[in-house]
């Protein structure tokens, strides 16, 4: 005979208190990239909910668009929320107007190309571009990486309030690699640097044969909005012309930004 030991209910494990449209969120909140397509099940266990509220609240965000089931009973993110998108200055609308400026980045300088916007202590990639470099870093669309670490999270980090400063310097900070810096007094020297100069040059942070140059996108208002970069091997690296690349793309993609919400740039 075979006996199971039956999990306990998952909203026992679930934060007191969480409101309705949390429970919501944790449902979408399941689904990443390792997590594409999942069982209501699976759905429940990884948001922390009993079945039956995962039951109930899948079926509400499949009639809404928000997840479509597959003909094998897994469930994915439906199309509504790829809609919703769009309507983020800083999500899709951003990546349609940069686009032809980072493919012409990405073939002149033959590098991986980011663009990257800040989302609390992360960057996350809005767009990349990727090249058949020997050590190459695998990074897709949604990614995110703590700002210490990349060329792009450096440049937001750079360009953020002092209280986002003090907040991620003064948690732990992950080392990817030997090179990457993790000591807060450096990093402020760095951001200080990076502030003065408008470019960040970063060697090996998170792979080591790889150099990384970035440069701020600003928004309408004058203010950092984005950050896009270029990865290149470091033994072929020109940090000064893909600066100035980069800086070429970067006024580009601005004067872009400003014309298609009808603001003046001549």
């Amino acid at each position: 005979m075979t006996t199971t030991t039956a999990e306990p209910p998952t909203d026992s494990l679930a934060p007191a208190g969480r409101t309705a449209a949390g429970r919501v969120l944790a449902v979408l909140g399941a689904f990443d990239y390792q997590h594409r397509l999942l069982s209501l099940s699976e759905i429940a266990r990884r948001g922390e909910l009993t079945l039956p509220t995962a039951h109930r609240l899948v079926a509400e965000l499949v009639s809404f668009g928000a997840l479509e089931r597959g003909h094998d009973g897994r469930y994915g993110v439906g199309l509504r929320l790829l809609e919703l998108s769009a309507l983020a200055p800083r999500g899709l609308q951003l990546r349609e107007i940069a686009f032809p400026f980072l493919s012409h980045l990405h073939r002149t300088t033959g590098g991986n190309v980011h663009l990257g916007v800040r989302d609390g202590s992360e960057v996350v990639y809005v767009d990349t571009m990727r090249s058949r470099l020997r050590h190459p870093i695998t990074s897709r669309v949604g990614d995110r990486w703590p700002l210490h670490a990349t060329g792009t999270g450096l440049v937001l980090l750079a360009h953020a309030g002092q209280d986002v400063q003090d907040e991620v310097l003064s948690a732990p900070l992950e080392r990817f690699t030997p090179k990457t810096v993790v000591d807060p007094g450096e990093l402020r020297r760095i951001l200080t640097q990076i502030r003065r100069t408008g470019v960040a040059v970063a060697h090996g942070q998170i792979t080591l044969p790889n150099t990384v140059v970035a440069v701020p996108v600003l928004a309408i208002s004058g203010e950092v909005t984005a950050a896009i970069s270029v990865v290149v091997e470091s033994e072929r690296a020109r940090p000064r012309e893909l600066e100035i690349a980069l800086r070429e793309v970067s006024r580009a993609i601005s004067r872009s930004l400003k014309a298609a919400n009808g603001v003046h740039t001549g």
